[in-house]
């Protein structure tokens, strides 16, 4: 009503309709501004995040909250150093969360005043991460000695078989000695530079079936002399 009089004042003509319209749509305006006012939250500022100093004389008095906001602030640049160094994410996991480990269980070492708490966290993840690789190839290192060790074992012959061995090839040495000189070399030019009986006789130049019969009649003695000796 006191719009209605405030218009009337004014000497601005209002008919009841217009009237009813009007006092309803600014009635509509303030509820939707009341309504935006009280939909709006006050601006708080963002509270101080701790330093990690502070974090880790938390961490002295075994305060796990701390510890897990440490992780949560560091962890990723320290499985990243880590990764590179292994190239294995598994192994990574495992040295990272090492890291973490001994910070919990040595937080007093660390001295806020040599440094920030991230370089030195990097210095202990890059010396865990060297030590995992060398150790891994120490002990791959040493499967392959032992494995070469077992090898060197069940294929050494025993004493008994390296002296029959070499009785037998001294009688082969013995027998062929006693051949001629051109039967021998062409039972030599066969079996161990793996010559065909035509280019031996091409290098002996002698008739091929002089060459063939050479080398069957000097493997028939070799043979008969080491069935002898068996």
């Amino acid at each position: 009503m006191r719009l209605q009089a405030h218009l009337a004042s004014s000497g601005v003509p209002i008919s009841p309709g217009a009237e009813y319209s009007f006092v309803m749509r600014v009635e509509q305006i303030g509820s939707i501004l009341s309504s935006l006012l009280l939909s709006v939250v006050p601006f708080r500022s963002a509270e101080p995040q701790p330093t990690d100093a502070s974090l880790m004389e938390r961490l002295v008095q075994r305060d796990a909250d701390a510890l897990e906001t440490l992780y949560d602030r560091h962890s990723r640049a320290v499985f990243s150093l880590v990764y590179r160094i292994t190239q294995q994410r598994p192994t990574a996991e495992e040295v990272t969360q090492d890291i973490f480990l001994q910070l919990w269980r040595n937080a007093r070492l660390y001295d806020a005043q040599r440094g920030p708490l991230e370089p030195w966290l990097l210095t202990l993840a890059r010396n865990r991460a060297l030590d995992t690789l060398r150790l891994k190839r120490e002990k791959q290192r040493s499967r392959e000695d032992d494995f070469g060790a077992r090898e060197l074992v069940c294929s050494a012959p025993d004493p008994e078989t390296i002296a029959d061995r070499e009785t037998r090839a001294q009688k082969v040495r013995g027998v062929m000695a006693e051949l001629p000189a051109q039967q021998r070399r062409a039972i030599e030019l066969a079996y161990f530079d793996g010559m065909s009986h035509s280019e031996i006789a091409e290098k002996l130049m002698e008739p091929l079936g002089t060459v063939k019969s050479w080398i069957r009649n000097g493997l028939l003695k070799l043979r008969q002399e080491l069935a002898a000796y068996a």
